[in-house]
């Protein structure tokens, strides 16, 4: 049978992981009152900012005692400024699944050299033993959702209620689609460039009473730079929880940000965000039930991500293909789909096995979803054809 492209095309064809889709209905109208050309320390500024901080907990429902700071350099400094200002006050345990958790324990063991490390990995695809994980006595560092592999922690029940020490947990594309266990976690970091699409370069830094008391009573060994620091004078620089940012941030990029979060709370606030996504997972599991050659690349169904969904091919004629090779296959899926304008950036993370990665996060509409997936069995037809004709 002749292999027929599909007749219909995703309206929004953006299933990028991270800049990820705007959220429906956006144009550069939504920035029109940033305060561009204006100092964020002027009155103006630091309403802005702390307008930010106080949706963001609204939304996500942080508790009334936990502080929320927007930081320079995206997860990716607000997890370093959590690591090098918090850890090594006693042991941890660091966990990861894949390349960001990978990133954070280069960090401890080759950057910050601690003494009293121990790291739990799981392939991609699964969990560690999250039993064998001391949250009792211990640090511990994690990613709630593996961007880079879609296994998320179906919950927070394998961390101790009495911890003496601190959770550190990375949610860059589990905040506002997923579930947080406040009371479970002391450090807790994502960007706005993942769930609400917001755009690039500032970090979110949430933390507990415990952490906040950690900061101010310990002082690590290490020179700290200044873009890191969260004490002064042996005291919280509070003015970080209310908007006065360590380094000047784009008000472009925060009035952004508060766009994405009033239409948060227009859609239903936090309930709403993991309706939409739980929504969008289940039209790529339908596609995958309904299609021998694909599965997802998590093992267990109730570690499947909802927003970074990774899939992998398991057609005999892919699988016995190369490690390099099935990378090849996979990119010329991409490829197709991608020249016929029905789906941008899909393509597996570099560090991650051979496969698509499908932003599923509360912006994407399901309707997009649904029009994507035909392409996507398009594309894998077409790709395997090719292979034949190699062969031959």
């Amino acid at each position: 049978m002749a292999n027929t492209a599909p007749s219909t095309r995703p309206r929004v064809p953006n299933f990028s992981s991270g800049p990820c889709a705007k959220r429906p209905g956006w144009s550069l109208k939504a920035l029109a009152d940033a305060p561009l050309g204006r100092s964020h320390r002027a009155k103006i500024g630091k309403d802005k900012l702390k307008l930010a901080i106080e949706l963001t907990r609204e939304v996500l429902q942080v508790p009334a005692d936990y502080r929320i700071g927007i930081v320079p350099a995206s997860d990716t400094g607000a997890m370093e400024m959590a690591m090098w200002s918090l850890l090594g006050a006693r042991g941890v345990d660091m966990l990861a699944w894949e390349s960001f958790g990978s990133g954070w324990i280069t960090d401890v063991v080759k950057q910050l050299k601690l003494d009293d490390v121990r790291v739990f990995e799981g392939a991609y695809g699964e969990l560690p033993n999250l039993k064998k994980v001391d949250t009792r006595t211990r640090d511990v560092v994690f990613t709630w959702n593996g961007t880079t592999s879609g296994v998320r922690v179906p919950d927070a029940g394998w961390i101790a209620d009495d911890r003496e020490g601190l959770t550190i947990c990375d949610a860059t594309s589990a905040a506002f689609a997923q579930r947080l266990d406040w009371a479970k976690l002391d450090v807790t970091t994502f960007s706005w460039q993942k769930v609400l699409g917001g755009e690039g370069g500032h970090g979110m830094i949430i933390l507990s009473p415990r952490a906040a008391e950690r900061l101010v009573t310990y002082k690590p060994a290490w020179p700290m730079p200044k873009v890191f620091r969260m004490t002064s004078g042996g005291k919280l620089s509070e003015g970080i929880f209310v908007g006065e940012t360590i380094n000047t941030p784009s008000m472009l990029c925060v009035e952004d940000y508060i766009d994405a979060l009033l239409w948060a709370q227009k859609v239903g606030g936090l309930d709403g965000l993991v309706k939409r996504a739980d929504g969008n997972a289940r039209v790529v599991a339908k596609f995958v039930r309904e299609n021998d050659w694909i599965d997802f690349l998590a093992v267990k169904p109730k570690t499947r991500s909802n927003t970074s969904v990774c899939l992998k091919f398991t057609d005999p004629a892919v699988t016995a293909l190369s490690g390099e090779q099935q990378a090849a296959f996979a990119k010329q899926v991409v490829a197709i789909i991608e020249k016929a304008g029905a789906g941008y950036d899909l393509g597996h993370y570099r560090d991650a096995p051979p496969g698509l990665r499908i932003w599923c996060g509360a912006t994407v509409q399901s309707r997009d979803l649904k029009a994507l997936m035909p392409w996507i069995a398009y594309a894998f037809h077409e790709a395997k054809a090719g292979l034949g004709k190699k062969a031959a």
